[in-house]
């Protein structure tokens, strides 16, 4: 069995790939893919995502302003009140980027810090986007005692001393189908490095598709493709990845 641990199933093509979310979640599951979890990056399209999930127990949801978003409307008393629906298991999307917008970079580290003071406050974990930005996204989860609350490192491409670093703070790294890309060769090296007990498969779907799908909208059931090419990577069965990292994904959000 396979977890997807961060999908954005709210920005799926619903009109010409998929007939509805509950066409997405059985074509996960023919792949064997049984749980996923439905990424939130702004307050005011998290209503509407959790109104598609609700109908499936096998799909959780997490609240957060992604740090692309941070001019996006925002109330800390609505989205402490929204990270407390049921079927919240995660704050974020959250974190730094400064490759695509470091002209924003004041209100991301705002944001970002009332995130993860959010998610120690609720004692959910956290989901971080980091880019660009590594000693700034380490110094906050630091500052902000994010070590009591845990989270992940989502759609890794950093250097194995951040992978280090933030499994220092309790983290996992998420790896996404951007491992299976050619020129991701440092990232190859990271993932052989990585301890199977601390890593997460994700899709990042509707984004990053995996070979042999990439150039296609991504879509759950291809996060098979994604720890395919782990095992491969690291030597070991298929079914081990599938496995360790459903257990990881339930001890960080189902605990």
């Amino acid at each position: 069995m396979f977890v997807d641990s961060h999908c954005h199933l709210d920005k799926l093509d619903y009109q010409e790939l998929h007939q509805g979310i509950a066409d997405v979640v059985a074509k996960a599951q023919a792949a064997n893919v049984t749980e996923l979890l439905s990424v939130g990056v702004t307050l005011d399209a998290f209503p509407n995502m959790i109104e598609m999930i609700t109908p499936f127990d096998n799909v959780y949801a997490s609240c957060g302003v992604h740090p692309l978003d941070v001019e996006s409307d925002f109330s800390f008393d609505l989205m402490q009140q929204y990270a407390q629906h049921p079927k919240v298991v995660a704050i974020g999307e959250t974190g730094l980027d400064y490759h695509y917008q470091p002209e924003t970079k004041p209100l991301q580290l705002e944001r970002f810090e009332q995130q993860v003071e959010l998610a120690v406050e609720l004692n959910k974990p956290l989901i971080i986007h980091t880019r660009n930005a590594r000693q700034d996204t380490l110094d906050i989860l630091r500052n902000g005692g994010a070590e009591k609350c845990g989270g992940v490192i989502h759609c890794f491409t950093e250097d194995m001393a951040f992978a280090e670093a933030a499994m220092a703070l309790g983290f996992y790294i998420s790896i996404s189908g951007i491992v299976t890309f050619r020129q991701a060769t440092e990232l190859k090296e990271v993932v052989k490095n990585i301890p199977l007990e601390r890593l997460l498969i994700e899709t990042d779907s509707p984004y990053l598709a995996p070979v042999p799908h990439r150039g296609k909208q991504n879509q759950p059931a291809y996060v098979v493709e994604v720890a395919a090419y782990i095992a491969q990577l690291k030597g070991v069965a298929l079914s081990q990845v599938g496995q360790k990292t459903s257990e990881n994904f339930r001890n960080l959000f189902l605990k």
